[in-house]
Parts: structure tokens; C-alpha cells; sequence
């Protein structure tokens, strides 16, 4: 019983310390937080860090980028992006599933492609333990989008892109938004990119962040003299 007390002393310190302070105040989002228990998407070896600021490995042999976001990355990137119960959702890069939960809690349906099989096991694995069905996990390279279920209302990225592809905008719905960390060390901006119509697309820098590019990312050209 004491561990479980102590579960939600730290879920409710992580909402009041780590995410109300980086301007996370959607009561929405803050109410999710409660409900899909973090604790459950996080490795064995990592349990007592569940809720710290930090982001948490998802293998022993983790490359760069394997890793669980951070509370307040998740819950700045739900809040900015506004999912509805309408929304149909692209996740490029499943992780644990935890972000894919979050999404799914709000969304009507999430399809999330992740690259490496281990990782694909261990999202459907914690999803399917969660008893969330509106997911689906595709084995695949999304790093330049993903047509099976084209056009989507919101997509996620959750590694960095050195360069945003334009067949990857072109897959969001008119009135449908972007969640991406574009270009390369030191300068990495998260942005929040809408599209309004055909052709147009606005876009939001919302914070400097440093994050491991998807793997196959695609790469600047490099002038040859």
C-alpha cells in the first residue's frame, strides 16, 4: 500500500513541479497524466525514475533516440497539438508505447510505425496491457512520413529531423498540425506546423531542445567545392 501512496506523491509532483511550470496548463492534459500510468511504459530497471526530468531508456543496448521523453516534453507536445476525438494520428517512433497512449487517450485512432522490432514488441506488448485498442504498431522507416494511412489530422515526430521532408507535409490534412524537432546541434528548435491549406503551412518555434535525429533522417546537402 505504501509503494502505491508513493506512486502518486511522485505522479502528483512530477504534474505541480516539472509540467505546470513549463506553462502546461490544459486541464485536459493534466487530468491524462493520471490516467495513463507512466510507470507502466517504463522499463523494470528504470521503475523509481518513472516520473523524473529526465529522459529514460528503453533498451540495455539503447541507441541514442531509444528513450521515453521527459513528463513536460510529452505534455507540451499534447497541449500545443490539441488532438480531438476526431483526429486520425501518425507517431513516427513508438518507444515504449507511452507516448502512443497519450495520444490514443484523445485521439480516435493512433498509427504509430517504429523502426526497430524490439521496440515494436515492447509498445504492443504495454499497450495491449493498458487494454488500449484505437493503436495500431507497424514495423517500417517513417522518417519521411508514412502513406499507408494517409492524410492525418496530427503527426508526431519523436526524433529529430536535420531537414523536414515535404512528403511529410503534404501527409497532414488541411487543419491538420506537426509536432517536429528540426535541424541539427546546437541548433534544434520543436516547432508546431499547421497546415491551412494546399499550399500553405504556418510554423511555431516553441523552445530550443537537443534531440537524436530518427534513423534514415534525411541530411542537408553538403556543398562540394
Amino acid at each position: 500500500m505504501a509503494a502505491a501512496i508513493n506512486i502518486e506523491e511522485a505522479r502528483f509532483n512530477m504534474i505541480q513541479q516539472q509540467i505546470r511550470t513549463w506553462d502546461v496548463l490544459d486541464p485536459d492534459v493534466l487530468a491524462l497524466l493520471n490516467v495513463v500510468k507512466r510507470e507502466d511504459f517504463v522499463p523494470a530497471a528504470y521503475r523509481e525514475l518513472a516520473f523524473a526530468d529526465l529522459d529514460i531508456p528503453l533498451k540495455n543496448d539503447a541507441r541514442p533516440g531509444q528513450t521515453l521523453f521527459a513528463p513536460r516534453v510529452e505534455a507540451r507536445l499534447l497541449q500545443e497539438l490539441a488532438v480531438k476525438n476526431t483526429d486520425k494520428a501518425l507517431e513516427i517512433g513508438a518507444g515504449s508505447g507511452h507516448l502512443t497512449a497519450l495520444l490514443a487517450a484523445r485521439a480516435d485512432f493512433v498509427y504509430s510505425v517504429e523502426i526497430d522490432p524490439e521496440l515494436v514488441d515492447l509498445a504492443r506488448r504495454n499497450l495491449k496491457q493498458a487494454g488500449i485498442a484505437n493503436v495500431s504498431i507497424d514495423l517500417g522507416d517513417a522518417s519521411r512520413g508514412w502513406n499507408l494511412y494517409t492524410p492525418y489530422d496530427v503527426i508526431v515526430v519523436s526524433g529529430s529531423l536535420p531537414v523536414l521532408p515535404e512528403a511529410l507535409l503534404r501527409q497532414l490534412k488541411i487543419g491538420g498540425r506537426l509536432w517536429v524537432v528540426v535541424g541539427e546541434a546546437p541548433l534544434m528548435q520543436a516547432r508546431l506546423i499547421e497546415r491551412s491549406d494546399e499550399n500553405t503551412f504556418s510554423s511555431k518555434n516553441l523552445y530550443e531542445t537537443a534531440l537524436p535525429p530518427l534513423v534514415n533522417a534525411q541530411r542537408p546537402e553538403k556543398f562540394v567545392f
